[in-house]
């Protein structure tokens, strides 16, 4: 018997064996067909630790923050080769889209006072990939709405794809809680706190009003809004970290990333790290079962009412892990969740994939503990939109007509859209010519032949602004406490 067990551990061992030499071989064969890296790939900008972050003050931030952006010059931008030295390359110098150029670097941390009193503290915290720039718009609003605002740029980011290299999402969460120190010391204890947060941004805005349930040492959180919040990714991201296994030895250093490509955004990063995908996966699962094990002890009665605002269709994070892991388990708090359908004009329906499903599909019946707002097509004959509101507690869905519409061409909002309005200079379908930041991504309308461009159609097609940006507006000025204008 005991034969027989040592031949068949044996047999399982040389099974294991062959499997990992050959997911191994595999991602060797995928890395070396990637581009070369660059300088902005190779060089890691040194970031302050966890441990540094909860340590420091928020001057101390911005002291090593600006550290980090004067090494670029020596360390990236002086090392480019001729090929390189290109204007759709942000990190050569003299590109009209390196943001060193520009009269303010929206990658970099920022904080905006109001003229007059000041009611409340407010936390801007982006995306992965991402920068500040994301939520400048929504920043203002609450500026002029008197609130101070902190913008943070997360670890890892607004500088080179390479600090996604070697970065944890307790990096950030250890920003989170730094910024949020920071938005306190300017406002009076009694002043409201909200965090807003965007992407990656919404889960650590959620991760961190559920540390401080129950957590006196951290500063209770009054409202959170999340825009295409990452509670749940894509199950690939679990694996990242075995991907990235060949880039250990210096010949596949390609293997680390899970896309290499030219940097043409001067606030975001086009190429991305597989570290970036494993930290969202741990990030993600860590959250999931905080909200989890809460919400089984009752303890989710304690935080504050969020405002959601989520694309039904979303390549970057999942939809339904937004309703089914966190708004499922919300206690009747005041929530809200606005959903934006896609376009389903009559011109559309035949094109529509299987993915395209329904907000009733993902949507629990009603009644629910939370407010739901579908953003959609009046009907299928218009591309008017129409706000479709069951309220909490309520079985009857109410229709009310929005003085907004679908673009024709555009078939579904997406995961990078729904902070940017139509008028964003980088994003916007419509850009704002007073406003340069040398290309204006989201007005390219694209249509030639293959093999021409920098970069792949399908990038340039995926729309970067969100039509329905007032009511966005409207939505959180209701909560908040800001008047948004209207078309």
């Amino acid at each position: 018997m005991r034969a027989v067990v040592s031949k068949w551990m044996r047999l399982s061992a040389l099974v294991v064996a062959v499997v990992g030499l050959t997911f191994f071989g595999l991602r060797v064969y995928d890395s070396l067909g990637k581009p070369d890296l660059g300088p902005w790939h190779t060089f890691v900008p040194h970031e302050l630790s966890a441990a540094e972050l909860d340590a420091a003050a928020w001057q101390d931030y911005l002291l090593a923050e600006q550290a980090l952006f004067a090494s670029l010059p020596d360390k990236v931008y002086q090392r480019l080769d001729d090929a390189e030295r290109v204007p759709d390359n942000r990190y050569f110098a003299d590109s009209p889209i390196n943001a060193s150029r520009f009269d303010k670097d929206w990658n970099r941390s920022y904080v905006l006072e109001p003229e007059g009193a000041v009611r409340g503290a407010a936390v801007m915290l982006h995306g992965l990939s991402d920068s500040p720039y994301s939520l400048r718009h929504i920043a203002r609003h609450y500026r002029d709405a008197g609130f101070v605002v902190v913008g943070l740029r997360l670890p890892g980011h607004g500088t080179t794809p390479g600090g996604l290299t070697d970065v944890t999402w307790q990096d950030w969460l250890a920003a989170t809680r730094l910024a949020i120190r920071e938005a306190k010391r300017l406002t009076s204890s009694e002043a409201q706190l909200h965090l807003v947060g965007y992407s990656a941004g919404g889960g650590l805005a959620l991760k961190y009003a559920l540390d401080a349930l129950g957590n006196d040492s951290l500063a209770r959180v009054d409202h959170l809004t999340l825009i295409s919040p990452m509670i749940g990714v894509a199950g690939y991201a679990r694996f990242a970290g075995l991907a990235g296994l060949p880039a250990v030895f210096p010949a596949f250093a390609k293997a680390a990333w899970l896309d290499v490509l030219p940097e043409y955004n001067p606030f975001k990063y086009n190429s991305f790290a597989l570290n970036a995908a494993r930290q969202s996966y741990l990030f993600t699962s860590a959250l999931q079962e905080q909200i989890a094990t809460l919400s089984e002890r009752g303890a989710l009665q304690e935080l504050p009412p969020l405002l959601t605002f989520q694309s039904l269709v979303d390549y970057t994070v999942s939809t339904p892990a937004v309703i089914d892991a966190l708004y499922q388990r919300l206690p009747a708090n005041g929530s809200e969740l606005v959903l934006f359908d896609l376009n389903r004009f009559v011109d559309f329906g035949p094109l529509l994939g299987a993915n395209a499903r329904s907000p009733a599909d993902l949507l629990p019946p009603a009644p629910r503990r939370y407010r739901t707002v579908v953003v959609g097509n009046t009907t299928t004959q218009s591309l008017d939109a129409a706000a479709r509101i069951t309220e909490a507690g309520a079985q009857e869905e109410q229709l009310f007509p929005l003085r907004l519409a679908f673009p024709r061409e555009v078939f579904s909002l997406s995961h990078v859209a729904l902070p940017f309005p139509l008028s964003d200079s980088l994003y916007g379908l419509q850009p704002d010519e007073a406003e340069d930041f040398g290309v204006h991504l989201g007005a390219l309308s694209v249509r030639g032949e293959r093999g021409v461009l920098l970069v792949s159609m399908e990038a340039l097609q995926r729309v970067t602004s969100n039509p329905f940006y007032p009511y966005l507006l409207e939505r959180l000025g209701e909560h908040v406490g800001f008047e948004a204008a209207r078309p």
